[in-house]
């Protein structure tokens, strides 16, 4: 039975990249996902591919955090290391797909991953990702590591997205990750944190924009007020625009096999509310796709 649930994923996950190499989006391939079993989900946040990134839920240990993922109503994770250290052991590896299997849930993206002038040591992330059949690295590459990155991305056909930290950080605002990006293989794009770029004063509508065809994942989050030191918030109640998100990554073609993270911090992660206020994040991402699901 795990076998034909990870036949069926692989499959599901295999045509997923197909229609993003000719271009596809979530919503012109609606029979695929039909016979996944994520109809359901997607539909409810008008066709994107909601998911979580698996800090959100770090009290939990992996099994957990994959079972409260699955009591969230939701198909994709996106892991950090903690949850799913890089291995070359095929065995573990094999057996986190099992568990994964179980919900036919997939791993929209791992990291957030550093990345320097050493090649091997570059390499040895994506051997992982290859093996473990993960599409997008969340990656903060240093200014160093993006002749290797050329290479590495080429030769596995595996994205990384780069990701921003906030003030004071590498690629703290839009036009910092686009120039580190200007003429580099476009499979080296950006995981963007709202919440983050939020903090950068940047507007999380316009990133979305401005990023466009080198944007392969989202981390979904609000914050209270645009400076450095803030606190975050449930999505919308700060300056988050949840409907103009979603409205912006349709525009833009957001890709059938990129990441999108809700991501959670601002409740301690062993506190009875965290669930709740992740529930709630959730049901207003899903409120706000709903609005421009017709464009």
């Amino acid at each position: 039975m795990n076998r034909q649930h990870v036949s069926r994923r692989q499959f599901i996950n295999t045509t997923l990249t197909t229609a993003a190499v000719a271009g596809a989006t979530w919503f012109d391939i609606p029979e695929i996902l039909a016979a996944s079993g994520k109809k359901a989900a997607l539909n409810k946040y008008g066709g994107f591919p909601m998911g979580i990134q698996s800090y959100s839920l770090r009290g939990f240990g992996v099994d957990g955090a994959i079972e409260q993922t699955h009591k969230l109503g939701l198909h994709f994770i996106e892991f950090f290391g903690a949850h799913f250290p890089i291995t070359k052991d095929k065995i573990k590896i094999d057996e986190m797909n099992k568990k994964l299997a179980k919900y036919d849930m997939t791993i929209s993206a791992h990291g957030v991953n550093g990345f320097g002038a050493d090649h091997d040591k570059n390499e040895v992330v994506f051997q992982f990702a290859k093996m473990a059949g993960i599409k997008n690295i969340s990656a903060n590459p240093t200014p160093n590591s993006f002749d290797s990155l050329d290479k590495l991305v080429a030769k596995y056909d595996i994205r990384i997205s780069i990701h921003n930290h906030g003030p004071g950080a590498l690629y703290d605002k839009i036009d910092d990750g686009l120039k580190a990006v200007k003429g580099h293989d476009k499979r080296i794009g950006f995981c963007a944190d709202l919440g983050h770029y939020i903090r950068s004063a940047e507007d999380p509508v316009e990133v979305i924009h401005k990023l466009g065809e080198r944007l392969y994942g989202i981390h979904l989050k609000d914050f209270a007020e645009q400076k450095k030191r803030t606190h975050g918030v449930i999505l919308g109640k700060g300056h988050l625009d949840v409907p103009g998100v979603f409205k912006a990554l349709r525009k833009v073609k957001f890709p059938a096999d990129g990441a999108l993270s809700l991501e959670y911090e601002e409740t301690p992660n062993d506190h009875p509310k965290l669930l709740a206020d992740i529930g709630e994040c959730l049901a207003i991402a899903a409120e706000g796709a709903q609005k421009n699901k017709q464009g």
